[in-house]
């Protein structure tokens, strides 16, 4: 595979490997070195890729694995999950305040969800992938995965309710 043949393959999904890198990441930083590092590896790799048969699932698989090991790891103590690309204009001070106190909400409740469901929310509802391209990236069912997504999104709808509702009897 040539070069203009191999970036003709991969930068298409560039954006999406860098957005779940941040995603599981954090850092802007430990970000960008994901996806510098899964480039690198597919590069290396390059005379294998014809044989998958979505290259997008599997760099998307290797970046949530090479994520994974990066959080696990002693150097990655510090980071943790977050998602912050809610920007709303043209609304009163007061709705805005309770708008971002709403998100911060939804980040600290994604925060506290398994790693799974965090991944899958991440997947579906930010990167807007299909749940056969989730089942396949995270080698599960389709079913499983519906049911994973419903189950995240429940418990963060009853956690918000009783937020919301806190002190209403």
């Amino acid at each position: 595979m040539k070069q203009s043949e191999f970036l003709k393959t991969v930068m298409p999904f560039k954006d999406k490997v860098f957005r779940v890198a941040k995603r599981l990441l954090v850092s802007t930083e430990e970000a960008e070195d994901a996806t510098q590092e899964l480039y690198f590896k597919l590069w290396k790799n390059k005379s294998k890729l014809k044989d998958y048969k979505s290259v997008e699932a599997f760099a998307m698989t290797m970046t949530k694995n090479y994520c994974f090991d990066r959080l696990k790891s002693k150097q990655a103590s510090n980071l943790k999950l977050v998602h912050s690309n809610y920007q709303e204009k043209d609304t009163p001070l007061q709705r805005r305040v309770e708008l971002n106190d709403s998100v911060s909400l939804v980040h600290k409740l994604i925060n506290n969800l398994p790693e799974q469901q965090k991944l899958i929310i991440q997947l579906r509802d930010i990167e807007e992938y299909e749940f056969d391209e989730i089942a396949e990236q995270l080698n599960m069912q389709p079913t499983a995965v519906r049911v994973t997504l419903s189950r995240a999104r429940k418990t963060i709808r009853e956690q918000l309710t009783k937020q919301h509702n806190y002190g209403i009897s």
